[in-house]
């Protein structure tokens, strides 16, 4: 058996009975206690499951009230957000008319866009700063600016914003579940996101692996309403519900 059904195996067995020993694995498998062993570590370093003592359980979603702050988010999985990023940035073509958010994998998107001839549509200072640096052509929407994000908000942005139809939205998240969709601390951003998405042909939302399981109190929109790009498999759920790209 391949690793890959041996893990599909394992979170497929768990999901429906939440709990199970290492023994009950060996004999679902059919392997070692050593491969199980292995195969539980890594699946709760990627937050799959929880690994107990003889055995592992279900990971419930984990409600999160509030998020890091810009500069600690700018630290975190820097790898896998250039990663997302770049794949991103190659979806985008030069007829494209394009919306760009806040989030810190997006403002990533900018660095490899510099020389698109795209039309670009963001609310975030630094994004369209970057951009037009490299000799593209962003349109920044004007509204009340948040110093913490260098981003717009505002009635007067939201007015701006639904006179635009885009042909891709690219959206930053903070939690991604399959019962609440895709999630962000503040309601306003939620609000924000939705509009975009719904003025776009087709929408993105970039995210790495820690989001998934993750929710917080604004649902922007539901899972089957935009495709994923991450940067690992995340449970077979979130597949049967919308399309997730996975970047090498």
């Amino acid at each position: 058996m391949l690793a890959e059904q041996r893990i599909e195996m394992i979170l497929s067995a768990l999901a429906e009975r939440r709990a199970l020993s290492v023994t009950d694995i060996c004999q679902l498998t059919g392997a070692s206690e050593a491969t199980i062993r292995r195969d539980l570590n890594m699946l709760d370093e990627q937050r799959k499951l929880r690994k107990v003592h003889g055995g592992a359980v279900l990971v419930e979603d984990e409600f999160r009230i509030a998020e890091p702050a810009m500069e600690i988010k700018r630290q975190l999985y820097t790898e896998e957000k250039r990663r997302i990023a770049r794949y991103a940035a190659s979806l985008v073509r030069d007829d494209d008319v394009v919306f760009l958010d806040a989030g810190t994998t997006v403002l990533e998107m900018a660095n490899y866009l510099r020389q698109s001839h795209a039309l670009f549509i963001t609310n975030n200072m630094e994004c369209a700063y970057r951009l037009a640096e490299g000799g593209a052509q962003p349109y920044m929407l004007g509204g009340d600016v948040d110093p913490k994000t260098m981003s717009t908000g505002g009635a007067q942005m939201m007015d701006a914003l639904r006179r635009y139809n885009f042909t891709k939205a690219f959206l930053g998240v903070t939690g991604i579940t399959v019962a609440q969709g895709y999630t962000t601390p503040d309601p306003e951003a939620a609000a924000l996101k939705a509009v975009a998405a719904s003025r776009s042909a087709r929408t993105y939302v970039l995210a790495d692996a820690s989001k998934f399981g993750m929710v917080t109190a604004s649902t922007a929109f539901q899972l089957e309403d935009a495709v994923i790009i991450t940067d690992q498999q995340p449970e077979r759920k979130y597949s049967e519900y919308t399309q997730v790209e996975v970047v090498a």
